[in-house]
């Protein structure tokens, strides 16, 4: 440190006789983090990992201008993964990448963070780490770390997930096919995904040869008669036993999800296409809805609809897989609730579904020449949408500068992952998170990026309803929006709708209103067309036009809605652009 003559003789006196009292302070404490951080060092390689730890936290926090805190903060996240304090590491491995982000040893880092990943069993975040590191350097030991880890898995669903996500990794195909054959007996459908892994990958066909022998057929959607009227069971949470006005004002979407399926089916009879509703009061809990799963007449149902919560969606789906009977669930967009299950459906497309369609939008529309930057909530649908988009967007010839995961509560969370030097040269932005507090700093932040270098924006219609945007915010000329519950409100078709709906209700329908309409609608005339097994139907049925919203379609065996319409606003009204 170094002062000019000139700048010291302004200083007052009694600071001049302090200066050497602070310059011998600030010497003192360099070398005593100095210290500190030997004695860290030395308890690690001493196996002394939760003392090293200890000595080692303070240091590696930016607050304290330790100049080897990077290096402090990898030595902690070691001493961490010692001790299988997994969470702890990677807090800190977290640190490092987003407040030294010029770290020397940053491929190193990117390598044990692979580690801790596995080990929490975070298999997307692991294989998508390690994927950043070089290949020339850790191609070995990378592939040697998946193999150990992706050797013990035994998660179906997740096998299912990775094989999708990584389709032309021979690691994974390789070891996927081993998974399948230590399962024992296998179904058509694992006996196809099998045949077509040794085909794709050359693997040994004759290792694999007993299990495909051995393989069984999984129970085709049985073959049941037409009828001249349908029975459909309705499973959403009334909560009927609760009258208080707190409750009624909770569940209000419930009540307006099913007066849309009542008009529906007012509809189906009017067109000959006769349906019975059964409404089943699930309650909020799953004691409540595992006693109306217990109910005989149940099993009799021809189509099932519900339930609502997360905590419920896979009791029924086990449901509808034992007792072949198609449910519907009317809003979740968890794609993983229909894996390997061909009697469960999403009325709305996933979020990876989404994800897929506004990244082949933003490829054609944006051009793949500039890197993108992904924004995304830390929540499960949208950690979901951040990968399908990736993955989407990369096969598309896109490339990705930033992906940032955030907390819309935590302020600094979210400012953090709108990085200014990311913004500026990027194609676009792409942001998954409905929370209002989202769009607001999303705009401040590319307000700051000088126009000729702004970004296009790619972000959820929610946006649109948020009183805290404004109209020149939303329509701006760059700014696009993936918006699966689109309808066109002066449609003729909602016009219908809503007159009828007044009519019945005395009140005009919220968008549950519009969903659980158009939901029957079409599930009811399904039914009408194939019967009750319509998966065959669905799988080989064009798009079909919605009474309300864009359509739905479930083109070759997918059981979500692969309907997803972008559009801009154009002089404030919206234009549908696909």
């Amino acid at each position: 440190m170094t002062y000019s003559y000139r700048a010291v003789a302004r200083l007052p006196w009694r600071l001049l006789l302090a200066l050497p009292l602070l310059l011998l302070s600030l010497l003192a404490s360099a070398q005593g983090q100095l210290l500190r951080y030997r004695t860290g060092k030395s308890q690690l390689d001493q196996g002394h990992y939760a003392v090293a730890m200890q000595e080692l936290e303070p240091l590696a926090q930016p607050i304290n201008h330790f100049a080897q805190a990077p290096d402090a903060a990898y030595l902690y996240a070691v001493a961490a993964t010692r001790l299988g304090q997994w969470a702890e590491a990677e807090q800190m491995l977290n640190l490092i990448r987003n407040q030294y982000p010029s770290y020397p040893n940053l491929n190193e880092v990117l390598y044990l963070q692979g580690q801790v990943s596995f080990e929490q069993d975070d298999y997307d975040n692991a294989l998508r780490t390690l994927g950043q590191l070089p290949a020339e350097q850790y191609a070995a030991p990378r592939e040697a770390m998946q193999a150990t880890y992706l050797a013990k898995l035994k998660d179906r669903a997740t096998w299912q997930r990775l094989q999708k996500r990584y389709p032309q990794s021979k690691l994974i195909g390789r070891l996927y096919a081993d998974y399948l054959l230590g399962t024992g007996a296998l179904s058509e459908a694992d006996r196809q995904q099998l045949d077509a892994l040794i085909t794709q990958f050359k693997l040994d066909r004759d290792r694999y040869a007993p299990a495909l022998a051995a393989a069984t057929p999984m129970a085709a959607p049985k073959a049941l008669p037409r009828k001249s009227t349908y029975n459909i069971g309705v499973l959403l949470p009334f909560e009927l036993q609760d009258n208080s006005w707190q409750t009624q004002r909770k569940n209000q979407f419930v009540t307006d999800l099913y007066a849309g399926l009542r008009l529906a089916q007012d509809s189906l009879q009017r067109a000959g296409h006769p349906v019975q509703l059964f409404a089943y009061d699930t309650g909020a809990d799953t004691l409540t809805l595992k006693s109306v799963l217990a109910l005989p007449e149940l099993a009799g149902m021809d189509l099932l609809v519900g339930p609502i919560y997360k905590s419920g969606a896979k009791l029924v789906a086990r449901y509808a897989r034992e007792h072949q009977i198609i449910c519907v669930n009317p809003l979740s967009q968890d794609g993983d609730l229909v894996l390997d299950n061909p009697y469960h459906y999403l009325y709305s497309p996933s979020a990876a579904t989404q994800a897929r369609a506004a990244a082949q939008f933003a490829a054609t529309s944006f051009g793949t020449g500039r890197p993108a930057v992904l924004l995304h909530e830390d929540s499960k649908d949208d950690n979901d949408f951040a990968e399908a988009y990736q993955a989407a967007y990369e096969a598309a010839g896109g490339k990705l500068v930033a992906t940032h995961a955030f907390r819309p509560d935590d302020p600094a969370s979210l400012a953090a992952a709108l990085v200014a030097t990311e913004l500026t040269g990027a194609s676009h932005v792409v942001v998954a998170a409905d929370n209002r507090k989202v769009g607001p700093a999303v705009f401040t932040a590319l307000g700051a990026v000088p126009a000729a270098s702004r970004p296009a924006l790619l972000v959820p219609g929610s946006w649109l309803d948020n009183p805290s945007l404004g109209a020149g915010q939303l329509g701006g000329a760059g700014v696009y929006f993936y918006y699966p519950k689109y309808f066109n409100a002066s449609g003729l078709g909602y016009r219908r709708f809503r007159q009828l709906y007044l009519a019945k209700q005395n009140l005009p329908p919220s968008v549950f209103a519009c969903q659980g309409f158009e939901l029957l609608l079409y599930f009811g005339n399904a039914l009408q067309q194939y019967g009750p097994a319509f998966q065959s139907g669905l799988a080989t049925a064009p798009p079909q036009p919605g009474a309300i919203f864009e359509g739905l379609s479930y083109p070759g065996g997918t059981h979500d809605n692969q309907t997803v319409p972008l559009l801009k606003l154009s002089n404030l009204e919206p234009q549908l652009l696909r």
